[in-house]
């Protein structure tokens, strides 16, 4: 299995160099891929902006959002920026996509938070649409730059997501789950790809991880204050944050047997020494 280790983008007061910092550590680290989460309404780093950075600093790490919320933006203006970070990574660049689950990050972009999971499938075509260089509806000219293969991973926590992954995607990334809920879901997403007659989209997973005792209180600060629209969930995130190096090895263990392919571990402490006891932990 390989790990990839999640920016810490998604932390409210976190200094850009500090973004910069941990792309740099981590790629010397050996990790798989950066990923990041993120909101609109909320302060923190845009995930395509904070990507773009660590693909400046970086020459071998992978780059995906995991996942950004992908209904409210403009679609053609996605795929062109999507495109972009592909090419001035070299190809490292893959596009992870989901729906979210607030709707306040749609209204504060104008746009209606109903229909969101068609909303989802229609970005997904118009990013293959303008990378195949088909030229937008009002266009004069087809727009670019028209990478060579770019992936669309999805994410999402139902049933209907797992099937939009199966249909669509290239690979599917399960968020916080039981190594069973996690097998189940790639189990409807085999099936859904078959149907369609292409293949599995490669499984990744994500989770929080926050290694020590000294960033406990932060840790936890840092999941109620990112969750706080709903306090069920900060429960249950609190409660399965991998705190401990025995936590990541269990994890990594447990995933891997269910065929999961690719670890990203999310941090929810900020310190650039958690990219070394990540490492550690995760056994790179």
């Amino acid at each position: 299995m390989d790990i990839g280790i999640g920016l810490p983008n998604s932390l409210a007061g976190v200094g850009g160099r500090r973004l910069v910092d941990w792309a740099r550590a981590a790629e010397g680290r050996g990790f798989s891929v950066l990923g990041t989460i993120g909101r609109i309404a909320y302060d923190t780093h845009e995930e395509l902006i904070a990507l773009a950075a660590a693909a400046a600093v970086t020459e071998r790490i992978h780059l995906m959002p995991t996942v950004l919320v992908a209904p409210p933006r403009q679609a053609v203006l996605l795929a062109k920026q999507a495109a972009t970070l592909d090419a001035v990574s070299e190809g490292r660049f893959r596009l992870g996509l989901g729906i979210g689950g607030r709707d306040d990050d749609y209204l504060a972009l104008g746009e209606d938070p109903t229909g969101k999971g068609d909303a989802l499938e229609e970005v997904v075509a118009t990013c293959r649409s303008v990378w195949a260089g088909e030229r937008p509806e009002g266009a004069e000219l087809p727009v670019g730059p028209h990478p060579a293969h770019l992936p669309i991973v999805l994410g999402g926590f139902s049933e209907p997501a797992f099937r939009r992954a199966g249909r669509i995607a290239d690979g599917f990334v399960a968020g916080p789950m039981p190594p069973d809920a996690i097998a189940g879901a790639a189990r409807v997403v085999a099936e859904e790809a078959e149907k369609a007659g292409r293949p599995a989209p490669t499984l990744h997973a994500a989770t929080y991880v926050a290694l020590g005792d000294d960033v406990r209180d932060e840790a936890d600060r840092n999941v109620a204050s990112y969750y706080a629209f709903d306090p069920q969930m900060v429960e249950v995130l609190t409660e399965n944050l991998l705190r401990t190096p025995d936590d990541v090895a269990r994890t990594r263990d447990a995933l891997a047997e269910v065929g999961v392919e690719e670890l990203c571990l999310w941090p929810e402490a900020a310190g650039l020494e958690q990219v070394d006891r990540i490492a550690d932990a995760a056994g790179l």
